[in-house]
């Protein structure tokens, strides 16, 4: 590709934006983008939690693979609990597996920007993105600084402009926790991302090369609800000599003391309203099972159920299993690399990464996704 037919791209993730939200909801600005460009519904990977699958989207690795194999989890190599409220920890390249779509581009001389992107504050083999920020500083940058800094990155002169921008919106993820994703604060949280996406295209058509920059706006995972009447519980059937720790609800991973795996399933064993698994024996198309730092028993809730005590959730969650429909998400894509006015099938969020490449024309890692799943999408 010559210099001067190089192309950009944006992608916005949008914490928590389940498929059908904009069904839901009065989205005109996503609407227009399914019918100037890709429509698609993505599904998340194991377990549909915040940062698995952001680092997921970054990689291309099922999280059983890069190793963030949940928002909190043990680690025996270390005997350390990472947990995404502990900055000390979780900003320890260490846990980090896989090689982010940021360094395989800066290894082939292509520059990067990502906005509070999972993973890209994090020296991850020694590297960052060329333009970063800091999550843990603050003030953090607000919605709308956001939207701004991204355009303000595409504004760069050419041979300091990054050719992917990746930006990351924590919301509706905070109020379809809060209120449940059938709600009018929902609704109204909904409505103000349209308008920022909206703001986000208009600034991306003032720039000079408005026709060669593609956008993305997808999500980590979706959302459902909740009660405190449907918990399974699960440390009051088992024996504390038994276990070494408990971490999650969704799923519960149980970490056995040695000799004891049998028996904490054979306790949990028949659950109703939930499924259970000895490690080795997780179905295969959970894609989850053969990292070290998953539980040697897992509990897996039905939709809408909780493996707790316990309940301690807001009316919103998320963590299910990727096959129910609630747990899908938004995948809205155009530009001048997307068909116009496509509905796509639903395709895996591995399949992130090599689209990402090849929109970048570099060279992918070896991935668990695949662009052959989504080849049809891409106008070229």
């Amino acid at each position: 590709m010559q210099a001067g037919d190089k192309h950009y791209t944006v992608i916005v993730s949008l914490d928590g934006f389940r498929w059908d939200y904009p069904e839901m909801y009065s989205t005109p600005f996503l609407d227009s983008m399914a019918a100037h460009g890709v429509k698609a519904v993505m599904k998340p990977s194991f377990p549909s939690k915040t940062f698995p699958n952001h680092y997921t989207l970054a990689t291309g690795l099922y999280p059983d693979h890069h190793g963030i194999v949940a928002n909190s989890f043990w680690d025996e190599q270390t005997r350390r609990r990472y947990s995404l409220g502990d900055r000390s920890i979780c900003d320890d390249p260490y846990f980090y597996g896989g090689e982010p779509i940021w360094i395989t581009a800066q290894k082939q001389g292509v520059k990067t920007a990502t906005v509070y992107w999972v993973g890209s504050d994090i020296p991850i083999q020694g590297q960052h993105p060329t333009y970063y920020e800091r999550y843990t500083q603050t003030p953090r940058l607000t919605y709308a600084e956001r939207v701004a800094r991204v355009v303000e990155l595409l504004r760069m002169p050419e041979e300091e402009r990054p050719q992917l921008v990746m930006a990351y919106f924590e919301d509706p993820d905070h109020d379809g926790h809060v209120y449940g994703p059938h709600s009018p604060e929902t609704r109204q949280c909904i409505t103000r991302l349209d308008v920022l996406m909206k703001e986000l295209w208009e600034g991306i058509q003032t720039l000079p090369y408005k026709d060669k920059v593609n956008l993305i706006v997808t999500s980590d995972h979706g959302m459902t609800e909740v009660s405190p009447e449907r918990i399974l519980p699960v440390a009051s059937r088992l024996k504390p000599e038994w276990y070494e720790r408990i971490d999650g609800d969704l799923p519960a991973m149980i970490y056995a003391q040695e000799g004891c795996q049998d028996s904490i399933f054979r306790a949990l064993q028949g659950m109703r309203h939930g499924r259970v698994w000895k490690k080795q024996d997780i179905p295969a198309d959970l894609h989850f099972g053969s990292n070290a730092r998953v539980g040697d028993v897992i509990v897996v809730p039905d939709l809408g159920w909780l493996a707790t005590d316990q309940f301690k959730s807001h009316p919103g969650t998320h963590g299910f299993d990727p096959e129910y429909s609630d747990m899908q998400v938004i995948f809205r894509a155009q530009g001048p690399d997307f068909k116009q006015g496509y509905e796509a099938r639903s395709f895996r969020n591995v399949c992130i990464y090599p689209l990402l490449a090849h929109l970048l024309g570099i060279q992918p890692a070896s991935v668990d996704g695949n662009l052959d799943e989504i080849r049809d999408m891409l106008a070229r």
